[in-house]
Order: structure tokens, then sequence, then C-alpha cells
């Protein structure tokens, strides 16, 4: 039996698809338009959302460009929108941020000038939390590829070893992003080692010797045994899933830090080291302080 649907006074955003796989394509967009008129739904806006993993400021050029022809082409229905959604996506770093902003700042002022009674918004909650945390890793077992080709850095020959190293955390832990995003981090190796050390091309993968758990795809990193630490910074954003009950892998202990200098100004704000204590007194063997970076015990 056939069904009729009514929609009220809906208000809907339009997401346009730009290095993401959510939202619709510029090509589409007229049509929705259409359809919404038909419906009697309000569009008042438009979103887009640049992935965290993207390099490129260029991309929000365009994105910003399509956004306009959106808005003109709703104007073009009637439907009178008055939001601009930029997205999130951005990484822990300032000079990140700032890059985008000299990019899309220009852009702002020539497609959404002030005056147009346009409300523009981001979502930058990556930026906020992804320098927040560093994620430790373990190396848990270590394999040997022999290749015909010269990979090393620092070294000549015709038969170097390549290197895959195996972590206590992969895909279905802290790393589930990588499952629909590239690495947004570099790792660093937690060990000392000569300058001059050979470097071999090296893989990352987790623990699951499944074919997608593969973490980095190919790094330089100097010879590495089982036991050893890498360090992978900015991790705060999209870590912290539920974890996998594949192979019963758990969640990563926790140790809340911080500097020598940002203790004891917590303790002049009148919050005593006694009070904190208890949250911050733990530190990973993995994580090596220097002795101006460590903080004393003492009240």
């Amino acid at each position: 039996m056939p069904r009729s649907y009514y929609i009220s006074q809906q208000k809907i955003i339009l997401e346009v698809k730009r290095v993401t796989k959510f939202g619709t394509t510029l090509k589409n967009c007229r049509h929705l338009l259409e359809c919404a008129k038909e419906l009697d739904v309000q569009i008042i806006g438009v979103k887009f959302h640049v992935s965290s993993a993207c390099k490129e400021s260029q991309v929000y050029v365009h994105a910003l460009s399509d956004a306009r022809c959106v808005f003109d082409m709703a104007g073009e229905f009637g439907f009178t929108m008055n939001m601009l959604d930029i997205g999130g996506g951005f990484t822990g770093t300032e000079f990140r941020l700032e890059e985008v902003n000299h990019v899309i700042s220009p852009l702002l002022d020539v497609y959404f000038p002030e005056g147009s009674d346009i409300k523009i918004i981001s979502e930058p909650g990556s930026y906020y939390v992804s320098s927040a945390f560093t994620l430790a890793v373990n190396i848990i077992a270590k394999k040997v590829v022999k290749s015909k080709f010269s990979s090393g850095v620092g070294k000549t020959g015709s038969d170097e070893p390549t290197f895959m190293y195996y972590m206590n955390d992969g895909v279905y832990g802290s790393f589930a992003s990588k499952l629909s995003e590239d690495l947004n981090t570099i790792p660093e190796v937690h060990k000392k080692y000569k300058e001059d050390e050979l470097l071999f091309t090296s893989s990352l993968w987790g623990p699951s010797c499944d074919e997608l758990d593969q973490i980095v795809e190919n790094s330089f990193l100097p010879e590495l045994n089982v036991g050893d630490w890498l360090i992978f910074d900015n991790m705060g954003a999209d870590s912290f899933h539920e974890p996998s009950t594949f192979n019963d892998f758990q969640r990563p202990a926790i140790y809340y830090m911080m500097s020598y200098g940002d203790w004891y100004e917590m303790q002049d704000s009148g919050i005593t080291s006694v009070t904190m204590m208890k949250n911050f007194f733990f530190v990973p063997s993995c994580i090596q302080l220097s002795q101006e970076d460590s903080f004393s015990t003492e009240d």
C-alpha cells in the first residue's frame, strides 16, 4: 500500500562533499534543492568538511567557491540561507591553523562579506583535543624482509633489509580512525641513536595480523628491537573509541603529565600538590622526563 509523507517546516543544512566520504557533490545540489522546494523543506545553510589528513590548504579555496555556488543556486529557488559551516579537521598544531586561516580569511571576505547576514561557524574540536594526548606504543614483534632495491639511508648496496614492526595497538584500538583516513602524525623513536645511524624502510602494523591493520606503510627508522617504544603525537582526536572485542584488545592506560613550570603555576594559583598528586603522580616507564620537565612531590 503506498504511503504518503508530510514534512513540515524542516530546517536542513546542505553538506557538500569535499575530501570526505559524507555529503553530496556540487553537481547534485540543484536536484536536492528542487526536492526540498517541492517538500517545503527549508534549506538554511551549507556545510563542508576537509579531512585532517588533507595537507593542501588550497582545498579550502575550492570548498568555499562551491559553497558560494550553492548559496547562489538556493537563491534561485527562493531559499534565504544564513549559515556557512566550514567544518573541522584542523590539526593540533598552531602552524597548520594559521596556514588555513591565511587561505580562507580573504576568501570569506570576498564570498561572504560582512553585512551579508550569513553566520559563519566551524567545528575545531580536533584542534583543541588532538595535542592533549600523546600515544606510546611498544614493539611486540619484528619481521625482516629482504629487498633487492636499495632502501636504506646512509648505506649503499642492493640487498638491504626492510623491516615490519608489530605494535601493541592498532586499528582495533587507538588507531581506529586510520580505517577511514590517513594517519595525521609521524612516529618518533623513543630511544637515543646516533645521528649517522642507518635508517631503513619500515612499516608499522597493529597486533591483529589483519591486512587492514597497517598503521604506517612506509617510514625511515633505525633498526628497532622488540620492547622498544614509538611515540605518536597529536592523538587526542578520534583515538578513544570503545576498544574492539577482537582478541581482547585493551584500551591503553592513561597517564597525566605536566611540565615543571605548569605544576608550580597551579600551586601558585592555590591548587596544592596534595590535591593534584593523585592524578599526576604516575608516569609510564617509557616516558623519560628531563630534569627541567620533572616536578617535585613536595608540598
